[in-house]
């Protein structure tokens, strides 16, 4: 039997203290701040509407308290292939002191030494889609920011250099789903909605309003 087409529920981590500041946090595994507690607490009262087949989340504890704090920590499953881009020798640091000695880097494009390279994501993201699509129906995924984008970049068959235009906040939630008239057709439905900023979406074409009350 063919699963039903799959709709990805994509959700970043709460903000910690590198993210606040800027800091590549690829394999460090550093817990959320009280204020990424509270933007994870935000999501759970509109995931609750949702009837989920399965939650996935990365290992990484700032993504699986996010799951927690959203209400789906109880069904969530580890996957390794949701953990963050390995940022080898730029594990901690900022864009900003990285462009002192490659000036125009751009890790979408040039990848990280002794880290991941683009194609070592673009494969991990493509071997992702093809198993959630196995799974198919409403699932979701609790991820980080730069992962996530390249997920999205490879779900609509992009490289994952263009996965640099897809901006993403802490504590953020994106739909990848299919076109209502064209289920064929791959599409980025939402995109970086804040959780206080969800009521003010409205509907979103062949999807549910995102009116909850906070």
């Amino acid at each position: 039997m063919t699963p039903e087409p799959a709709k990805l529920y994509l959700v970043r981590h709460g903000e910690t203290t590198w993210s606040l500041f800027g800091q590549h946090t690829g394999r460090t595994d550093i817990p959320l701040t009280v204020k990424g507690e509270d933007e994870a607490r935000r999501l759970s009262p509109w995931l609750a509407r949702i009837q989920f087949a399965r939650t996935f989340t990365s290992p990484r504890q700032r993504a699986q308290r996010t799951c927690e704090l959203a209400g789906l920590g109880d069904r969530a499953e580890l996957e390794p292939d949701l953990a963050e881009w390995d940022y080898g020798d730029y594990e901690g640091k900022l864009s900003a002191d990285i462009r002192t000695e490659r000036p125009h880097w751009n890790i979408f494009r040039d990848g990280c030494p002794h880290g991941e390279m683009p194609d070592d994501i673009s494969a991990r993201a493509d071997r992702l889609i093809k198993r959630l699509c196995m799974v198919g129906g409403n699932i979701a995924l609790f991820s980080h920011g730069q992962f996530a984008a390249s997920l999205a970049a490879r779900w609509i068959g992009l490289p994952v250099v263009e996965a640099l235009h897809f901006m993403l906040g802490t504590a953020s939630l994106s739909i990848l789903g299919h076109a209502p008239t064209h289920p064929e057709v791959r599409v980025i439905a939402l995109w970086n909605a804040m959780p206080a900023l969800l009521g003010q979406v409205g509907q979103t074409a062949g999807y549910a309003p995102l009116d909850f009350e906070e």
